[in-house]
């Protein structure tokens, strides 16, 4: 029952979605999907999760991105919440590259902190219609400093663009 009323919820602000993206402005993007996390670590942890990103363009190929991710394995999970400006390429296929700033926050086995985090990124979209593109890959390096010590972790995503 909440699977299909997910479902009918999700398709009707598609459909609204779609009325307004007559104008074929995509000023805003609003990206969701799945992520994959190699966490440098010792040992070296893989975590699953999510990633979702909202973009203002400010030209058709400068826009500021906010970046939010969640990725989990048990016993622990990381957090990132990135900030900064994005290129991007027009085409069927576009070319994407982005340099974000933020934060990152670590929890598990009874231990947590929050770190400064820098992330450097590039990625594919592929353009579906006027308002859906699929992110082929998105792929980012992260650099974070849980408790004192550096880390190079690698994120890698894909998932469903929106543009309105």
């Amino acid at each position: 029952m909440v699977r299909r009323l997910s479902l009918l919820l999700g398709m009707v602000f598609l459909f609204s979605l779609s009325a307004h993206a007559q104008s074929d402005s995509d000023k805003f993007q609003l990206y969701g999907g799945f992520s994959y996390l190699r966490l440098d670590s010792s040992p070296g942890t893989n975590l699953k999760g999510w990633d979702v990103s909202g973009q203002y363009k400010v030209r058709d190929w400068l826009g500021g991105v906010a970046d939010f991710s969640g990725n989990y394995e048990s016993p622990g999970s990381v957090t990132t919440f990135l900030f900064g400006p994005q290129v991007s390429w027009h085409g069927r296929v576009s070319p994407f590259a982005h340099v974000l700033i933020g934060g990152a926050h670590f929890s598990g086995s009874g231990e947590a902190d929050t770190s400064l985090a820098e992330s450097i990124g590039a990625g594919f979209d592929r353009k579906i219609n006027h308002l859906i593109s699929w992110r082929i890959i998105q792929g980012d390096y992260i650099h974070t400093e849980f408790f004192g010590n550096s880390q190079n972790n690698f994120r890698v995503s894909t998932g469903i663009l929106l543009r309105f």
